[in-house]
């Protein structure tokens, strides 16, 4: 019987504040929110980095995914060159690939997910970001899918 190969990847939501998580299964058919990074301002990233290096011992993670937030016109806007130095970080201390996948409608899809499922306005911050970089990270994992 021949052995399946089995990895999982890392989604990430790339936010001024924030980082949602995500992480694949291991067949790299699903993906499933973690948690959401806070930090205290946009530059503090040491510990950001930190608990992604953790996560990713944690989950046995052999890539990563990192939301690209273009703009709905398709343009590149001023969150791209921190995203891109964001990529840049996460490559040099992780000595992973990191994928960047379009993140456009990640955040509305994922409020809309909220409201349906009726969390409360003010709760919704708590989970926003970690669920969109599961629909980021399911976006790249059904890619693959249609590439074979």
């Amino acid at each position: 019987m021949e052995s399946v190969k089995k990895m999982r990847i890392l989604g990430l939501d790339y936010g001024s504040v924030t980082v949602g998580v995500a992480v694949s299964d291991a067949l790299l058919v699903t993906a499933q929110p973690v948690e959401v990074i806070k930090r205290k301002s946009e530059t503090k990233l040491r510990q950001t980095l930190a608990r992604i290096d953790e996560l990713i011992a944690s989950y046995e993670v052999q890539k990563i995914v990192l939301g690209y937030p273009k703009n709905m016109n398709n343009t590149l806007g001023e969150r791209v060159q921190r995203t891109e130095e964001f990529r840049e970080k996460l490559e040099k201390r992780t000595g992973l690939e990191v994928v960047m996948w379009d993140e456009r409608l990640s955040t509305v899809s994922a409020v809309e997910v909220l409201k349906e499922g009726n969390v409360r306005r003010e709760n919704r911050k708590n989970y926003v970001d970690k669920i969109a970089a599961s629909f980021i990270l399911q976006g790249y994992l059904d890619s693959l899918r249609f590439e074979k």
